[in-house]
């Protein structure tokens, strides 16, 4: 692990627009079309995150996040926000079509299943290994919480991410081509992956 972060579980209170932040450069590309303009959707996640749906890692003091790793676990993820409160920051007639692009993004674990919703780290700390770190953490909350896999899902364009998760475990069990997507949110294909959690005496079958 980089010397100069620490780990922790849950998003300190009051850095949520950090988090923010860093969410929307890993994923501004894919959560435009859902949340734009970009300092429109900033505002709405940092609105609307569940803090304790996330692993993060601090610089010394903690005073900034410079990674995050949100999962959806026991009906609640990371990133929140209803069709109400989409509706209210949006309008009726802007917000409906934002909640079908978010829909075409919506994943729901499977019992004993946690899903990830990604891992964004700051570029400024990318190839310290913080990455491996938060994921690491994921496992072990997946662990404590009695869930016999992690999944996620990888777009084709962040061949960068399915190495990492292919060295962490994570083997791809389907693609889907969406072909559909690629002007709308920038890529054409989602693999899903799974990681085994062993220990819990109920793993599942990709």
């Amino acid at each position: 692990m980089h010397s100069a972060v620490a780990i922790r579980r849950g998003v300190p209170r009051g850095a949520e627009e950090q988090v923010a932040e860093l969410y929307w450069e890993a994923f501004g590309r894919k959560l435009g079309a859902a949340l734009g303009p970009p300092e429109h959707g900033r505002a709405f996640i940092a609105r609307h995150l569940h803090h304790d749906r996330a692993a993060v890692a601090l610089t010394p003091g903690g005073d900034r996040v410079v990674g995050v790793a949100g999962y959806q676990l026991g009906g609640r993820g990371l990133t929140g926000g209803g069709v109400r409160d989409v509706l209210s920051s949006y309008g009726l007639f802007r917000g409906l079509p934002r909640l079908a692009a978010l829909a075409l993004l919506e994943r729901t674990p499977e019992p004993g299943e946690l899903v990830m919703d990604g891992i964004a780290v700051d570029p400024e700390h990318r190839g310290a290994g913080i990455g491996s770190v938060l994921l690491r953490e994921i496992a072990a909350i997946a662990a404590e919480h009695g869930c016999s896999r992690v999944r996620l899902d990888v777009i084709d364009v962040n061949p960068r991410a399915r190495a990492l998760y292919e060295r962490h475990g994570f083997t791809a069990v389907r693609t889907e081509q969406t072909p559909y997507l690629t002007r709308l949110m920038g890529f054409g294909a989602v693999t899903t992956m799974h990681r085994a959690i062993p220990g819990t005496g109920k793993e599942q079958q990709p």
